[in-house]
């Protein structure tokens, strides 16, 4: 079971999860939920499950809920208060496992959140994106599209928010190293998919040393 372990953030009190392996982590993650207007939590389906397979891959992950989500305080900020929120979830990160590798981690809106600022933080070594946003309005991935970090991706064929021929364009220009697992079938949330979600982070992730 994970445990409880709440966070202050730049707007109060962060409500989070902290999900452990059962030997001793080679990475600490931080992992962003979907857009909170349209019902995205720590406990949205693919969040969970991704974090599960990241938890098997031998990672502890803090998943959060963004201001003004659950018992999170703060209202929503459109991305710029959210960042900020990911931040602080990051500082918290660092500073309880010192030693270990830092990673960002998010799922659509969160994606965004987490490349973002996972991109810009020098102590962040890898960014993982599950269905990112990328040919929607008003998100801008400027210093994803710059790193070098090794960045890892899920996403679904038949995604309806972002097209995957939108997501092999974006993914085609981003700089080395990379990989992008495509899950047959299925949609932005990938309903009836999640557990693939999971699966496709333990495999990306097992082997990885960074």
């Amino acid at each position: 079971m994970p445990a409880i372990h709440d966070l202050t953030g730049p707007a109060g009190r962060l409500e989070a999860l902290l999900d452990e392996p059962s030997t001793a982590p080679r990475a600490a993650v931080v992992f962003a939920h979907p857009l909170p207007t349209h019902g995205g939590t720590m406990h949205t389906k693919a969040v969970y499950q991704g974090t599960k397979g990241l938890v098997r891959a031998g990672c502890v992950v803090l998943r959060f809920n963004f201001r003004g989500v659950g018992q999170s305080e703060g209202t929503f900020d459109a991305g710029a208060g959210e960042k900020e929120d990911f931040a602080a979830a990051l500082d918290y990160m660092a500073a309880k496992y010192p030693g270990l590798p830092l990673w960002a981690a998010g799922f659509s809106f969160g994606s965004w959140i987490a490349l973002e600022t996972g991109a810009a933080d020098p102590r962040v070594t890898a960014l993982i994106g599950i269905a990112p946003p990328v040919t929607k309005m008003g998100y801008d991935f400027a210093n994803t599209r710059v790193s070098t970090k090794p960045k890892f991706f899920v996403q679904g064929e038949s995604d309806d928010i972002c097209p995957i021929e939108d997501m092999w364009k974006f993914y085609g220009a981003l700089p080395e190293p990379k990989e992008l697992v495509v899950i047959d079938m299925a949609d932005h949330l990938f309903d009836g998919h999640t557990t693939e979600v999971g699966e496709a982070l333990e495999d990306l992730l097992k082997d990885f040393h960074g």
